[in-house]
């Protein structure tokens, strides 16, 4: 019989406590082994019973959540999923822990507490059963200053890209851990760069702190994608929240197309959405990226964007938290290149530099 996942809940509500340990302890491969309402009680319990995950509300008495999470990486590295709240000060706190180390997060309800838990029960369950196979890696300190590359980013130069082409965009798809992945991909972008569009697994809320964050790290401008809008070199274009973002053609110019449609592969956005109008309208205008995340999402668009004339760039085991997404790419033979992740900026920005616009790439 296989060991069940063991998780600690760490919250200040007594409400959320309950709620999170009967929906852990409902299912067949986890338990909640401990609830501790403020972090120095869980300190205890971590050190007692090992588990293999932690939930951690951010906000709490004695020490916050951020506070905890930061010696808890330093001492001892472990699956960490977030419990926040669906504000904008939730989101920014949210994208530090993520920052730190922190795995994936939950955004809970800010009213109707019980029956938004329970709603959000499936995705909860599935965030804590991929936090616990995530790859986590012990944090040497806080989190870089926003006026310096990420700790490990190769440098890249900042001089203008030569022959650099306007008709090239590179279409990034990530989940679980992409945050900071995608990060350290866009932070040595130069301000020339290609115009890239981005979608990465996020509820709503969420992805304008996340632009925002980006936009104050990187040379380039970045924002959430609005409907109709041009893609324009120096510029990149995440999915809002909650919405699909494709590309699509108008007359000369490519232009976002943002929509609420139906969930694709469960995800709203969807990595599939954004991969497939890239092999559509794209071709071999398109550079793919694949970053960290669970699942199988966009693996086969970005086959077809291969197919198409796509150049795609997948990111390897080693530096992925999670390893399904590049996983199944790499299975539907969608890679050229398997890089670390601190490779693939260096590695789109050479080939940028020395590869025209009309040549077409195959394997």
């Amino acid at each position: 019989m296989n060991k069940k996942i063991s998780v600690v809940v760490v919250d200040d509500s007594a409400l959320v406590r309950s709620l999170l340990t009967e929906i852990i302890n409902r299912q067949h491969d986890m338990q909640c082994v401990g609830a501790a309402s403020d972090p120095l009680v869980a300190r205890e319990m971590i050190r007692e019973l090992n588990p293999d995950v932690i939930t951690l509300d951010v906000e709490m008495p004695r020490m916050d959540g951020l506070e905890f999470l930061s010696r808890l990486m330093r001492l001892r590295p472990m699956p960490v999923v977030m419990v926040s709240t669906l504000t904008e000060q939730g989101a920014e706190i949210t994208l530090r822990a993520l920052e730190m180390g922190a795995v994936d997060f939950v955004a809970k309800p800010r009213i109707g507490i019980s029956s938004g838990l329970n709603e959000l029960a499936g995705d909860i369950v599935d965030k804590i059963r991929v936090a616990a196979s995530a790859h986590v890696k012990r944090q040497a300190g806080a989190p870089a200053p926003a006026e310096r590359a990420p700790q490990g980013a190769v440098e890249v130069p900042r001089a203008p890209l030569p022959r650099l082409s306007t008709e090239k965009i590179i279409c990034i798809g990530a989940s679980t851990g992409g945050t900071e992945a995608i990060r350290e991909v866009l932070v040595p972008m130069p301000a020339d760069a290609p115009a890239i569009v981005i979608t990465q697994h996020m509820p709503p809320g969420f992805t304008t702190s996340f632009a925002a964050r980006l936009d104050s790290l990187c040379r380039i401008r970045v924002a959430e994608a609005r409907d109709g809008e041009r893609i324009l070199p120096g510029h990149a274009y995440i999915a809002p929240g909650g919405h699909h973002l494709r590309i699509d053609r108008s007359g000369s110019n490519y232009v976002a197309v943002v929509e609420d449609t139906e969930p694709v592969n469960r995800h709203r956005p969807s990595v599939e959405v954004l991969f497939k109008s890239a092999a559509r309208v794209l071709g071999p205008n398109a550079l793919g990226v694949m970053l960290t995340g669970m699942g199988a999402d966009g693996a086969q668009a970005m086959r077809e964007m291969k197919d198409a004339g796509s150049y795609n760039y997948v990111q390897d085991e080693a530096s992925c938290v999670v390893f399904g997404m590049p996983r199944m790419a790499i299975q539907h033979g969608a890679a050229h290149e398997i890089l670390p992740l601190t490779q693939i900026a260096p590695a789109l920005l050479a080939r940028l530099a020395s590869t025209p616009s009309s040549v077409r790439h195959r394997i």
